[in-house]
């Protein structure tokens, strides 16, 4: 199982299955920790571990974590499998599309972009907005997000941008074009920003208006992700293996070698006439070794 997820994840151009396989990675890992330190009584161990890859509403509490800006997008709730489940599924439908036409350094560019957009809203909005700040007062306990939904949302949002028209075949609806898709997906959204996830909401905001500017930015000519792609090449190179001894090569003059002696490999023009005539008449089978040699060799030049 690890080498085909490894070979999947190495492919080319498959920066949408490489999101799927993080995601389904970290979900794996923190269920075994979760699971284990429940069963032997160290909750609060778990407890630690998912808070470095919760993102909390509070900002006081935020700023003595920043890096949860990143690490949510890539940690689900744990309570089920219908969260990650439909996130994973529509990052594999929308970004396929995308990849198929941008690539997956823009993919994944969108996807961070989309991630960091929805968490400083989130952000913004419990500590600016009246009527977030009283949920967040009110709340018997820590009020934090965790999920690739507003990342998802920017994929989904900026393909639309990108092919309004294309079409997909939903289950007991038929053909409905993604503009429309992604349409829906914002308005209830816009729905759920008041209601019980509403944190979770405007993060699908966030991610897909961010998917929509980056969108038309770059069809203006401006990639907002291109610090995203430099970051990523940069992190790749640290991990490709480099040549450890410069090999270099010298020719040498046909038909001599550095201690004067003939070259094995040297031969000429009627040499290999007379090859080849001997093949015309009995075939490639009547060469001896040295003329099969000969003529490998020369074929190489």
């Amino acid at each position: 199982m690890f080498e085909e997820f490894k070979n999947a994840f190495q492919r080319y151009n498959n920066g949408h299955v490489q999101l799927i396989i993080i995601n389904l990675a970290v979900f794996v890992v923190m269920g075994v920790i979760m699971v284990l330190s429940l069963v032997s009584g160290f909750g609060e161990f778990w407890g630690v571990i998912h808070k470095q890859f919760s993102i909390p509403a509070s900002f006081s509490e935020f700023v003595g974590r920043p890096w949860t800006l990143i690490t949510y997008m890539f940690m689900h709730d744990l309570s089920g499998i219908l969260h990650i489940l439909f996130n994973m599924l529509i990052l594999y439908w929308f970004g396929k599309l995308f990849v198929e036409y941008l690539g997956s350094d823009k993919l994944i560019a969108v996807y961070v972009l989309g991630g960091i957009a929805g968490g400083v809203i989130y952000l913004l909005a419990f500590n600016t907005i009246p009527f977030y700040m009283e949920q967040l007062a009110m709340a018997t306990g820590r009020i934090e997000m965790v999920g690739a939904s507003a990342a998802v949302n920017a994929i989904v949002v900026a393909t639309a941008t990108l092919i309004p028209n294309y079409t997909f075949f939903l289950l007991f609806i038929g053909p409905v074009r993604i503009k429309y898709i992604a349409a829906a997906f914002v308005f209830l959204s816009f729905l759920g920003s008041v209601q019980g996830n509403a944190g979770g909401n405007l993060a699908h905001l966030g991610g897909a208006l961010i998917g929509f500017v980056y969108m038309k930015q770059l069809q203006a000519g401006s990639n907002w992700g291109g610090w995203i792609t430099i970051l990523l090449d940069w992190f790749r190179d640290l991990f490709k293996d480099k040549p450890r001894v410069k090999v270099s090569y010298r020719k040498e003059r046909a038909g001599k070698s550095d201690s004067g002696s003939s070259d094995k490999n040297s031969y000429t023009q009627e040499e290999i006439d007379r090859i080849l005539d001997k093949i015309s008449e009995g075939g490639y089978e009547s060469l001896t070794k040295d003329e099969k040699e000969k003529l490998f060799n020369a074929s190489k030049k």
